[in-house]
């Protein structure tokens, strides 16, 4: 019973903590865009696409050849 008297004030103590804690937050705008950083991972935009090469008319022409014929009429 005597621990009582020692746990009880360190209880009240840390839910005061907790409670300034999460006023804190509210105020500072931590629960503003709860989905914002969800779709950040998403979306990842730091890293740029590579550059499309430029269209090369030799392979274009080797496509159309190596397409197989159709059939004859």
């Amino acid at each position: 019973m005597e621990s009582l008297i020692y746990l009880i004030p360190i209880a009240l103590v840390l839910g005061l903590v907790a409670l300034f804690a999460f006023l804190w937050s509210l105020k500072s705008g931590q629960f503003d865009d709860m989905e914002g950083a969800a779709n950040r991972i998403l979306f990842d935009d730091d890293i740029p696409a590579p550059p499309k090469p430029a269209p090369n008319t030799k392979t274009e022409n080797l496509d159309e050849k190596s397409q197989a014929p159709g059939p004859k009429e």
